[in-house]
Order: structure tokens, then C-alpha cells, then sequence
């Protein structure tokens, strides 16, 4: 890994706020700490370092690999529901922030509103990690480009194409850091779920000057030929649960399924491999799909020998390390 990259005391609350080597330099760092992990070495690189978990949304993987990231290295962290403290109610976002600050190392946030990442970052006076918001899922992307440069060796030169609702923050967030990594991105989605022009612009400006393309493209088929990575989300985000029938409806030609698999051209040279992340509406097992079925994806593909949604669970955990290592590690 190169020295020349200096992340102590930085917040991450999009993608864009790393440059390109910084990127690489996290994907590396995290490589080698789940190395150390899985030949049980792990250090004390975060010891005496508390961080805490301000969380306004359920979640598995985020929280989990957040507390077991800190305690590989000997660090803590602090669970706090939001429905438990005075965040944005009795006490403003700023003030929150201003005790916790005086109290922890870092805080790891996840929630709704952008806003409220940015006012934590701004007033705590520690770094501060964004988890998940409306607008971004940054942490989400970093254990994606891990995964599939676990799978490929390189990222440069891949094609990515993500299938579902084109303008949620795990697409867009995605779609930064394939741009960033010089990767041939496209979002395929209906145009209703597009995402912005903005971003979309911005993306493939980012691209160009790192050899990439980034596209939009509404037709399953066309969009995933020559795919290496096929990627999808669920079709309704949290908090859009009333959306739920119209998004089944209009999604319904984007499911990923053993024939969109196969459309990739890629699928009998084991050159194409499926990411989801997480959870994912694939079989009858959750109170959902006992009514629905499979939605986004069909039980074949997620279950198959291409499919490698666990492993890219599991890099949630040592990416997530490596933002808490590279900022919090003593000299």
C-alpha cells in the first residue's frame, strides 16, 4: 500500500469525499486487515478508541460489522437508538454532536436525512462515518469495489450494471465508486427511477478521466450484455413501504433472474458474479415473499456458485475496519 495516503481525522460522508488513490488505498488496507482477521492476527490498533453507533434505522450489517470491526482491534463502541436519545427532538442535531464529541472518538451514523451526517461531522470536532442516509451509503460501495476486486484482481476496465430503482443511495453510491475506479457502470432502470442528470453527469465525468463510462439504459437485456457484475437492491427502500405494489409493478421486467444471468454472455466462463446488499426477497422465507415470491431476485441466481452476496456481507466488516483504522489509529 502506498504512504502517501493520509486519512486520520477524516469523515466520510459520500464517496466523493475520497479521490481515486484513496479509494485504492482503503480497498488495500481492507484487503490486508481481513487477512490479519482470518489468520487471527489482529492487533490493538484502535485500542483505547470508543466510537459511537448513532443509528436512526435497523440494521444487521452496518451494526454488526461496525462493533465487531472495533473490537478486532481493540476498540469499543456504543450503541445509540435514536428512539433513546435527544438527537434532532429535545436537543438539536449540533448539541447532540457537541456531547458526543467530548465523550467519543468517532461516530459511525445511520439514518434519513443527509443533514443530519453533515451537522454531526460539522459540530463534533471527531471523524464521523456515514452508514447510510437517504442521499448516500458510502461504507455500502466501499465492501462492493472490495468484492469484486476480491473476484477480479482489478477493477479497471469491468463492466458493473445495477438493475432495480436507479436512484436510491446504494445505486448512486455504487455508481460513484465505479467511476472512481474506472469501471464501465450502467444503471439500468425505468425512467421514472432515474437518477439525476447531475449526478449521472458528474459520474461520467469522473469516469472519463479514469478510462470508465457510466450509462443509463432501460432494457434489462441490452444493459447487462457483456456484464462482470450484475448488481440489485430491494424495490422499495426504507420508509417508501407504501410504494411497495407500484414499485413491484413497474419492477417487475428488472428482476434478476437465471435469464438475465445468462444474457450477460458470461455466465459459462465464470466471468460475471451477482451482488446484493442485503437483505434480499429471493425465496419464501420472509413474511414478504410468502405472499409475493421472489421479487428482485429469483432463489436460483442468489443461491448460485456466481452469487456472492456473503462474501460481500462479510467485507462490510473489514472495510467499515479500515475507515476506523486509517482515522483512529494511534501513532
Amino acid at each position: 500500500m502506498s504512504n502517501d495516503v493520509d486519512l486520520k481525522g477524516r469523515s466520510l460522508l459520500t464517496l466523493s469525499d475520497l479521490s481515486d488513490g484513496e479509494v485504492a488505498w482503503l480497498l488495500d488496507l481492507a484487503l490486508k486487515l481481513k487477512q490479519d482477521k482470518h489468520a487471527g492476527t489482529c492487533g490493538e490498533r484502535l485500542a483505547g478508541r470508543h466510537i459511537a453507533l448513532v443509528f436512526e434505522k435497523m440494521s444487521t450489517r452496518t451494526r454488526c460489522a461496525a462493533a465487531v470491526a472495533a473490537a478486532d482491534e481493540a476498540g469499543r463502541t456504543e450503541y445509540l437508538a435514536a428512539t433513546e436519545i435527544h438527537l434532532g427532538k429535545k436537543e438539536s442535531v449540533a448539541d447532540t454532536a457537541r456531547v458526543l464529541g467530548r465523550m467519543f472518538d468517532g461516530i459511525l451514523f445511520r439514518g434519513y436525512r443527509q443533514e443530519t451526517v453533515e451537522l454531526l461531522a460539522e459540530f463534533s470536532g471527531v471523524p464521523v462515518w456515514n452508514g447510510l442516509t437517504d442521499l448516500s451509503h458510502p461504507t455500502q460501495a466501499l465492501a462492493d469495489l472490495m468484492t469484486i476486486k476480491e473476484q477480479f484482481g482489478e477493477l479497471k476496465g469491468r463492466k458493473v450494471v445495477y438493475a432495480g430503482d436507479g436512484r436510491n443511495n446504494v445505486a448512486t453510491s455504487l455508481m460513484l465508486g465505479c467511476a472512481v475506479s474506472g469501471m464501465h457502470f450502467v444503471n439500468c432502470t425505468p425512467d421514472s427511477l432515474r437518477p439525476t442528470d447531475d449526478l449521472t453527469e458528474h459520474a461520467n465525468r469522473v469516469a472519463a478521466e479514469r478510462g470508465g463510462t457510466v450509462g443509463v439504459c432501460s432494457d434489462p437485456a441490452e444493459a447487462v450484455a457483456g456484464a462482470h457484475v450484475v448488481y440489485t437492491d430491494v424495490w422499495t427502500s426504507m420508509g417508501e413501504e407504501d410504494q411497495f405494489a407500484a414499485r413491484v409493478e413497474l419492477l417487475q421486467p428488472y428482476q434478476v433472474n437465471m435469464a438475465l444471468m445468462q444474457a450477460t454472455g458470461n455466465v459459462e466462463s465464470d466471468e460475471v458474479i451477482f451482488l446484493h446488499c442485503l437483505p434480499a426477497f429471493h425465496d419464501h422465507r420472509t413474511e414478504v415473499t410468502q405472499k409475493s415470491g421472489a421479487l428482485e431476485v429469483t432463489d436460483d441466481v442468489f443461491e448460485a456458485p456466481f452469487s456472492k452476496v456473503f462474501d460481500q456481507a462479510e467485507n462490510r466488516l473489514h472495510t467499515i475496519k479500515a475507515l476506523f483504522v486509517s482515522s483512529l489509529e494511534r501513532e
